[in-house]
């Protein structure tokens, strides 16, 4: 691979989920790459394909109904979608690490701390049971967790939310992954512990020279940890660029409201923040052309025909529906 070739590229994925009602896409023909050491926000509502779509990387879909029905996953040159069981076994948790969104669902709550983290060494490393106690109890003060050799005793339930994350954060790197997806990391976490989640991921990938994939509703963590952004809404890329290029020019209808819905230190105490209306459709409910003109009740032909994504600067793409894209001259 050259040198300066993206470490994952996504091309035109799609997944779907066969249910009652027909197989159902959550995912719709996405694109988009990550640099080496670089950092990746994925931002969207909740129902948008975000989660749906880095599960799909490491095939990681609720089976049987989860499949990827087209499109390439490629991570260091290799095609995750052909990959085998035994090949996806040795990458998760290994080269690619994983921070659930969960922190009780993603700990076993009947084994200890210690047992959990010396597991992920023992099975990609092969190095003795001592060694691989070692080796978690120093990951353990990697993640800054206080009393670690006491801690490696205790269950995920002996320990608080920021702690249990922090937990979660060892596991995904104890193998010193190239690329770590941290899937919404700072869910239920107050202020507080979630700038203390947030500064340790940056330390630890400036350390590691990794690449990390972070999915959020929050834009103001993606303005402060990441390197480039992708938007996603009803399952589709509707822009993507770099990130101080996004918040300065958005370009789709849907980013500029996301942004518009953040307060500022202008915004007067008290006051209404401005909202999107509607709500993103079901999945058997999407329609085949512009969806944001759907959720919008747009009838024209914008809703009939799929806009394509375009680059309109370097770096920069944009879903160019007619009635929700802003051109660059007129932003």
């Amino acid at each position: 691979m050259p040198p300066d070739a993206p470490l994952l590229e996504v091309d035109k994925l799609i997944t779907s989920f066969e249910t009652d009602r027909g197989i159902l896409r959550a995912v719709d023909q996405v694109s988009f790459s990550v640099p080496r050491g670089k950092t990746v926000g994925i931002v969207g509502e909740s129902g948008c394909g975000k989660s749906v779509t880095a599960m799909s990387i490491v095939r990681l879909l609720p089976q049987p109904s989860g499949r990827i029905l087209g499109g390439h996953v490629w991570f260091k040159g290799r095609d995750l979608t052909t990959a085998t069981p035994a090949e996806l076994c040795k990458l998760r948790g290994g080269e690619i690490g994983v921070i659930f969104q969960e922190p009780m669902t993603a700990l076993n709550p009947v084994h200890r701390i210690g047992r959990q983290l010396a597991e992920v060494f023992r099975i990609h490393r092969r190095v003795s049971r001592r060694e691989a106690w070692e080796s978690a109890l120093e990951m353990m003060r990697r993640v800054r967790i206080p009393d670690p050799e006491r801690r490696m005793m205790d269950y995920p339930h002996q320990l608080s939310g920021g702690m249990r994350q922090r937990v979660v954060i060892a596991l995904a790197l104890a193998c010193k992954p190239s690329l770590v997806i941290a899937d919404e990391p700072t869910t239920a976490l107050d202020v507080t512990v979630q700038a203390q989640i947030l500064d340790l991921i940056k330390n630890l990938q400036q350390e590691m020279g990794m690449s990390v994939i972070l999915i959020t509703h929050d834009l103001g963590v993606i303005a402060e940890t990441c390197d480039e952004v992708v938007v996603m809404y009803a399952g589709r890329v509707v822009e993507r660029a770099p990130v101080n290029e996004l918040f300065e020019r958005p370009l789709h209808a849907y980013t500029q409201g996301l942004l518009r819905s953040i307060p500022t230190l202008d915004t007067p105490s008290k006051s209404t923040l401005p909202t999107i209306p509607g709500m993103v459709a079901g999945l058997d409910e999407h329609t085949h052309g512009c969806r944001f003109c759907q959720r919008m009740e747009r009838r024209q032909t914008a809703v009939i025909e799929r806009p394509r994504l375009e680059e309109v600067s370097p770096g920069h793409f944009v879903e160019t529906c007619p009635l929700c894209y802003q051109s660059p001259a007129s932003a």
